[in-house]
Order: C-alpha cells, then structure tokens, then sequence
C-alpha cells in the first residue's frame, strides 16, 4: 500500500496543518513514535491543527482506502500510532486547553499530554485521573479507560468523561454526551479508538492540590506485597498505592548496593487530609523493611513525573496485561519468581488498584468491562538495543501465560500488544456485542481499524 502523490498534494491544500511525504526534510521526525520497536514508513504523515483538517484526513483515507493511523500522544505502545503505507493523522498539534474553576470541568484537545492537563488544573487546585507518567496522552489514556493515582477516589478517566467531540468516518463532527449520541459516548469510554478521532475532551475535575506521595522500596519478598494488599482492603480512597516490581534504580536515597536489584516498589499517593500524613506514613512501615524512599508532600502533577527520566522517548517496548479479581499466593509467587529475571532497568510490572470509586460504576453504564476487578496488572518489558528483542519479547509472554490461571478472562486494552487481536472479544466481555453494534452504526467499513479492533462484521 502507497500513497499516490496527487492524495498528497490534496492535503496540503486541505489542511491548515503540516503535510510529510516520505521524500520531505523532516519526515523521519514526524513518523518517529515513542515505542522504537515499530520503525514503519507511512505514505504520508499529516500533523493536524484543527477538526476541519482530521475531518480532511479521514475523508482522504476513506476516499482512497489507505491505512489510517491515529496518533494522540504516541505513548500507545502497540504501536497503532504508525503504519506502512497508510497515512497518519498526527494531532499533536492540536493542545487547546480551557479550565473552568467555577464547574469544576476541563475541555482538552487530543495532543495534549498529562504533564500539560495536570498542569493547568493545578493552578485552580484540580486534578483528574490521568496515568502516571506526565509525557503520555490524554487521548489514548482515555479511550481505553484510564488507570492513574486517583483512580480510587475519582474513578477511571474514562468516568470522568463529561462529554467528547468525535469526527466519523463519513466525516461528521458530533457532539457526544449523555444526551448526545449517547450511544458513541458510551462506546468512547472504553472502547478506543474505533469509533471516530476525539478532537476534543472535555473532564469533570476534583479538588486535588498537594498530595503525600513517592516511592517507596523494600526486598522483593512476598510478604510486602500481601502486607500492601491488607492495607489497600481497609483503605479509603484518598489512598493509592501503586505496588511495582522493579529493579531499584541508581538515585540517590536508595543505598548503592541495592543499585540494579530487584525489589517491591510501592507508589504511594495520599489525597486526603495534610494532618494524616504521620498515618500514612507509619502504615508503610508497617509494610516491612524499606530500602529507600522518597515520599514527601508535593503538588499532585509532580508525581507523574517521576518515572520521565526513565522512559524517555526511543525506546523499545512490549507490554502485557491482565485483571485480578484478588491477589492469589500462587499469582504473587509467580510475580515474585519474574521479577526476580527482569530483564533490564526500566522493565516492571505494575499493579494497580481499580476498586472505591472505580466499583460506584456499573459495568453496562461504560464500555470499560471489568468494574468487578480489584487490580489491573501491567507487565512492562522495556530495553534499548534491536538485539534484545527477542528475550524481552518472550520473557513478557512467558510471564503474561504464567499468570493466566490465576487471572481474569481479557486484559486492559491499553496494556495490550500488537499481537494479540483474538484477545478483543474477551478484553469487553459482556460489552462486545454492543460494541459492535455501535461500531457497525459509526464506522460500518471498519476505516479505524488499527487499534485493538472491534470488527464491524463480527457476530
């Protein structure tokens, strides 16, 4: 597949934004995307700046029936951001941002990052469910549900999607709510991008300043983790703990011998009441021996950026997921045996907590399928060099079946990989179907198509 340049040139005249063919100075950095793992040629890249020039873009890759990829950020790590041949909608460009103080809400354009949502709503003293690294997208946070530091005090990202302006691939640009196109804005949540590009979000906010967070490392012992699981279970939700399996990185307050080593890490994140800082603090003594920690009161969007330096931009990524209604002996033990075989520094496995507020959601209210989960886990092999791609690669899928029997049919579709198209089905649950009833109603020739796919022609 190929772009011919006529489609090119039409671009160019249709849009306000940037148009790159492959033969163009600055290509190379316009197809580049976060996960180096997918090197790919696109025929041409369009960096969009407003609705009318993604409307152009859909409306060129429906006309012409080319690949359409679309990129928010560029975080998504199985690589939907970029095609061979295709074109890419890039909207980076697109970063309108307006807080409202008074309704507590925040209208965002898709290229927005979280570093930038996080930083204008802190400014009125407000924050809202977005992951927990600053440099990803909103956009594709969203779409696939949304994990992060307050998940269980406020919910999913997705739960507070307030409402979504969506283009759709005959070229309409819909206002999508509760009471608009009720429907797309209950697939949105969710269900990806299969629906129409988001040009715009808009999210209730909450009243989140400062926070008491930071990591924390003890041994890699099981007894952490069952400890962590004990407090998380009479917790309020103020109290996020994010348990990670990791090597200890070389900083400063984690003492030179345990450099490399594998260990628990627990990120904690308090937004409750400043005069309970001393409680919290005594609960993660209680979790056993720390190696190093650095929790400190800090405002909320410097969490997010903890972890920046480490996973920068280039690297090489390939990801797994899966759900956990509990914790079993035999699913930590086999969490503690992987981790004790990560295989390089920036590699983890995260586990997060998705009850409390994430639980006051029906599971028929969102297209999100697993409100009856208490932890969505996250394995995260990263690594620098093509060489090492196949023992990373098959280390994650070793770990991802090693993990099977003890989990949740399904996974989390943003923790997904490239290759696994046959899990989608089990990824929505009781939700595909209807999934495919709203894909077949807004995108019935399956034009956005390169995501964790729901196919219009399944039954």
């Amino acid at each position: 597949m190929s772009v011919d340049p006529t489609v090119v040139e039409n671009l160019r005249v249709a849009v306000r934004g940037s148009v790159f063919a492959p033969s163009d100075d600055g290509y190379d950095v316009a197809r580049s995307i976060y996960n180096a793992i997918h090197d790919r040629r696109p025929g041409a890249v369009v960096r969009a700046k407003s609705a009318a020039d993604v409307a152009a873009t859909v409306a060129a890759a429906r006309d012409h029936e080319l690949a359409l990829a679309v990129r928010g950020g560029s975080h998504g790590i199985a690589g939907f951001a970029t095609s061979d041949g295709g074109i890419v909608l890039d909207l980076g460009p697109m970063r309108g941002l307006r807080v409202d103080p008074q309704r507590r809400t925040v209208r965002a354009e898709p290229g927005l990052t979280w570093g930038d949502l996080n930083h204008a709503a802190h400014a009125f003293g407000l924050a809202v469910t977005g992951g927990i690294v600053s440099t990803t997208g909103i956009a594709g946070l969203t779409l696939g549900g949304g994990l992060g530091h307050l998940a269980r005090r406020c919910g999913l990202t997705c739960d507070n999607l307030i409402s979504a302006d969506v283009v759709t691939a005959d070229g309409r640009l819909l206002v999508c709510s509760a009471d608009e196109h009720p429907d797309l804005f209950w697939a949105l949540r969710g269900g990806g991008g299969n629906f129409g590009v988001v040009t715009s979000f808009e999210y209730r906010l909450h009243t989140v300043a400062d926070i008491l967070g930071g990591p924390t490392f003890y041994p890699l012992d099981s007894e952490v983790v069952h400890e962590c699981l004990d407090l998380l279970a009479d917790a309020p939700g103020e109290l996020n703990l994010v348990l990670g399996l990791v090597q200890a990185p070389p900083v400063p307050f984690v003492p030179e011998a345990w450099h490399g080593k594998p260990v628990v890490a627990v990120l904690t994140c308090w937004s409750g009441p400043r005069d309970q800082d001393d409680r919290i603090r005594g609960h993660l003594e209680q979790l056993g021996p720390a190696v190093g920690q650095f929790v400190d009161r800090m405002p909320y969007p410097v969490i997010n950026t903890l972890f920046d330096d480490l996973l920068p931009f280039g690297l090489r990524h390939y990801w797994k997921g899966c759900f956990n209604a509990s914790l079993t002996d035999a699913a930590i033990d086999t969490h503690i045996s992987f981790a004790r075989r990560l295989p390089t520094l920036e590699s983890a496995t995260l586990i997060f907590p998705i009850d409390g507020a994430c639980h006051r959601v029906g599971p028929n209210e969102t297209a999100f399928g697993f409100r009856d989960a208490n932890f969505a886990v996250g394995i995260g092999a990263t690594w620098h060099e093509p060489a090492d791609d196949a023992a990373n690669i098959t280390w994650t899928r070793a770990y991802h079946e090693a993990l099977r029997s003890s989990a949740m049919a399904g996974g989390y579709v943003n923790f997904s990989s490239d290759d696994d198209p046959a899990q989608v089905r089990a990824n929505y649950r009781h939700n595909h179907r209807r999934l495919v009833e709203v894909k077949r109603r807004y995108d019935p020739g399956n034009l956005f198509r390169l995501n964790q796919n729901i196919r219009p022609d399944i039954e």
